[in-house]
């Protein structure tokens, strides 16, 4: 890794919201961020899932670089995402190999019809 690569890691690392790992920022990608809010009674349940299931599922897919679940614990700048307390970050390669991805998650749940989507 280069000094240039591993200096903008280090810096998006240490600024809030800013999610680069340093196998997103070895290659280029696309990174898709979305702000949930889960039950806080049931937060084990939803991190097991996500680290038992979801993430090595993800991690066979061709173009998969990165998953990640962030706790959202405060707002350093501008307004909060409403009421979440978690950012889901999926980076792939690029848009095409994830939503290939996500087509084929589709039709393998609900069947041939999704293909098209």
């Amino acid at each position: 890794m280069n000094r240039r690569t591993y200096l903008k890691a280090a810096a998006a690392g240490a600024l809030p919201g800013a999610v680069v790992t340093m196998a997103a920022a070895a290659r280029p990608g696309i990174q898709l961020h979305v702000d949930l809010t889960f039950d806080l009674t049931r937060e084990k349940e939803m991190l097991n899932t996500f680290e038992q299931t979801f993430k090595p599922a993800a991690s066979k897919q061709p173009g998969y670089v990165d998953v990640l679940l962030l706790k959202l614990r405060s707002t350093v700048m501008g307004k909060p995402p409403g009421d979440a307390n978690y950012r889901f970050v999926l980076i792939f390669e690029s848009e095409e190999l994830r939503q290939k991805w996500i087509r084929l998650r589709l039709t393998r749940r609900y069947g041939r019809q999704s293909s098209s989507i």
